[in-house]
Parts: C-alpha cells; sequence; structure tokens
C-alpha cells in the first residue's frame, strides 16, 4: 500500500506553482458559456490543515504559501480561492487542487477525482463529498484514461501523482499518449517534481519530442531543509489555454523575490 500523504508538504512551493496554474487554467476555460469536465487522477483529502502537526513538521507551508500568497494580486483566481477555502473551513484551511478546481467551478461542469489510498479517500469524501463530485477510491490513470473523452467533452486532466511509485516516470508517457489520442481537444497538465538526481528529464524528453506544441514551465528552489532531494517543480501541459505563457512568466517573477 502506498504511504504518500500530502498533508506533510501541503502548501509548499510546488503546491504554490501546480495551483496557481491550475486556478488560472480553469478560470480562462470557465469564461465561455460551456460545460466542462475535470478530472484529477491523485485528489489527496481535498482540504489540509496547515497548523496540523504532520505540516508543521515540515515547514513547507511556512516556506511556501505563507511567503507568497500576499505577492498574488488580489484578483488572481489563486488568491480567490484559497479566501473561499478559509471561509468555509477555517483560517488555517489550504485548498488542495480537487478544492481549486471545484471552487472554481460551475454547477454544469463535471468533476471526477480519484484517491486510492484508504485514509486520504476517506478524508476527501468527509470534506468535498457533499458536493455531487464523482469521487472513486481507484487507480487514477486507469480512471483517466476509461473516462477519456469525457462528457462534457472540453475539459482539463491533471495528474499529480506522489511518483512514490518509481515506474511513474517511464509510463506516463505512453499513458498521456493514449489519452491524447482519444481526447484531441482535452487539455492534460502533468505536474512532477525536480529532484537533485533528474528522475524527471527523460519523461520530459520523450513527452516533448511527441508533443512538441505543448508548454512547459519548471520553478527552481532550494531544498527546504537539509537533505530534502527536491530542488523545483514542473508542470507540463497539452492543449494550453491561452494566455499561459505570461501566467507562468508572472510566477517565475514572482519566485525570484523570495
Amino acid at each position: 500500500m502506498l504511504s504518500y500523504q500530502h498533508i506533510y508538504h501541503a502548501g509548499n512551493l510546488a503546491d504554490v506553482q501546480k495551483h496557481a496554474l491550475l486556478a488560472f487554467m480553469l478560470d480562462y476555460m470557465t469564461r465561455k458559456d460551456k460545460p466542462l469536465s475535470y478530472i484529477e487522477t491523485h485528489a489527496g483529502r481535498g482540504v489540509y490543515d496547515l497548523t496540523a502537526p504532520e505540516a508543521a513538521k515540515t515547514g513547507e507551508a511556512a516556506a511556501g504559501i505563507s511567503l507568497l500568497e500576499q505577492r498574488f494580486p488580489p484578483d488572481h483566481p489563486y488568491r480567490q480561492r484559497l479566501a473561499q477555502t478559509r471561509a468555509l473551513f477555517g483560517p488555517n484551511a489550504y485548498p488542495g487542487s480537487p478544492l481549486v478546481a471545484a471552487l472554481g467551478l460551475r454547477e454544469t461542469d463535471a468533476i471526477h477525482l480519484a484517491e486510492l489510498h484508504p485514509q486520504e479517500h476517506a478524508a476527501l469524501t468527509r470534506a468535498m463529498g457533499q458536493w455531487g463530485l464523482h469521487i472513486e477510491k481507484r487507480d487514477g490513470l486507469e480512471m483517466a484514461l476509461a473516462l477519456t473523452p469525457p462528457t462534457p467533452r472540453r475539459g482539463l486532466l491533471l495528474i499529480d501523482p506522489s511518483y512514490e511509485v518509481k515506474t511513474d516516470y517511464q509510463t506516463l508517457p505512453k499513458l498521456v499518449g493514449q489519452i491524447a489520442r482519444k481526447w484531441n481537444v482535452g487539455t492534460i497538465a502533468l505536474w512532477y517534481p525536480i529532484l537533485v538526481d533528474g528522475p524527471h528529464t527523460p519523461m520530459l524528453r520523450e513527452l516533448m519530442a511527441a508533443h512538441p506544441d505543448s508548454f512547459r514551465h519548471e520553478l527552481r528552489f532550494p531544498p527546504v531543509r537539509d537533505g530534502h532531494k527536491m530542488i523545483g517543480t514542473g508542470m507540463w501541459i497539452l492543449n494550453p489555454p491561452y494566455g499561459i505563457e505570461a501566467e507562468a512568466a508572472a510566477l517565475s517573477a514572482l519566485y525570484k523575490t523570495l
């Protein structure tokens, strides 16, 4: 059984990049008066308490969202999702990507979430089960392959594994290719960590070769503590919404203020 629990890392610098870009993309996509589908492969628990012992133990939120939130413009969709989360769940709450998505989407949009970890799935169901979402205790990559092309056909798929299964780096390019062939209009966003030994490099090389029109954004930062292997964060996006280049550049500039 996989042991990864995101509460130890919620609100870190990788989360800020992933969630800021996700909030931007969904905000842009919902400007058109047509329904869409949102699919997420590794949902986690949906909402996190940044004062929980697990979060305090690593200090990653203190070095991430706590430093950066006020540097986003007040009208940025990510900052709006943060405010909405605290209004719903309390002053120390932080939204995972399912909540970032749900707060930015409309009643006409469909949301499909997968989470295989028993405790995380139970927490996700407690936090968001009453919202009428499709929540499955299932392998998320398997779900994404089965669901696509979804109904509605417009939409976004977020693939954000923990990479606890090291073979993900080898299997994801093939899976993304399969989904892209089935769902050629879908926006596919893949998050990946940048680690000191660079296991993402062959994966990104394969993805960029197969999908030369895709978009890639990476941010680098010092390890949050001695011995920590993460030195950056990346998002690879197929069929990115208009304006993603400018949004990513603004995010890069923001990180340079750290």
